[in-house]
């Protein structure tokens, strides 16, 4: 298994310390930097998967760090900020960062983050299961028979946890509801279009989907239904 190691990025020696306590509770390997041109060091000779990273920084501030980094790694960042003004977060967003965090802040906020962004990364780029389908932050175990979004787990009739299976197997497959419900029922289509609808409005309802605007599942009208990506 392997144990993520984290770069954190701050010119004051106290707030370098405490995140570092923090986060080696949680079993991770820490690597401290004082300023932009170190980080800058450390990124390009040592395996990071995930960078705590402060705007203000002398030589290099973090904003000129972070699109730097952005050149050849694409791990996580997370920008930390004495100044609670949106053109920071904002201008942090734009050159590459995956989030922001406002000083001074709660530490256990700062896991939880680090956490969540750490656990997409690894499950996308590093640690791809063969028994998992990975859309963003929604995570089917074809084994387990387990969905995740984030932290939450979500529960799903059998019938619905197939046809929300079968759409993210087949990304951008349109599928009618009679292709739905010969494949998951296994038998002849009979005037069951208000079946898949019901179903299909049950799954959307459990990730939390927008009818109107959705994230996973979408309708292509007079067609059928699709996971696009």
């Amino acid at each position: 298994m392997i144990k993520p190691t984290i770069l954190v990025v701050d010119d004051e020696k106290e707030i370098r310390e405490l995140i570092e306590i923090y986060l080696k509770n949680e079993g991770y390997n820490v690597i401290t930097a004082e300023d932009g041109l170190r980080a800058l060091n450390i990124a390009k000779k040592d395996k990071i998967h995930l960078i705590v990273l402060d705007i203000m920084l002398p030589n290099i501030d973090g904003i000129q760090v972070c699109k730097n980094i952005r050149e050849y790694l694409d791990v996580p960042i997370i920008m930390l900020s004495a100044k609670r003004e949106d053109n920071d977060k904002i201008l942090g967003i734009i050159t590459g960062a995956d989030d922001y965090i406002a000083k001074p802040f709660n530490p256990l906020e700062l896991v939880v983050r680090v956490k969540a962004q750490l656990r997409r990364y690894l499950r996308t780029t590093i640690l791809p299961k063969n028994n998992e389908i990975v859309i963003d932050d929604l995570v089917i175990n074809s084994n387990t028979h387990q969905v995740t979004i984030g932290e939450n787990e979500i529960k799903f009739t059998g019938k619905e946890f197939e046809i929300l299976k079968l759409l993210a197997e087949n990304k951008n497959v349109v599928f009618s509801s009679r292709r739905i419900y010969e494949i998951v029922w296994n038998e002849e289509f009979y005037e069951s279009e208000s079946t898949i609808m019901t179903h299909i409005k049950n799954i959307r309802e459990k990730l939390g989907d927008n009818v109107k605007n959705p994230k996973y599942i979408k309708t292509v009208w007079g067609v059928g239904y699709k996971i696009e990506r």
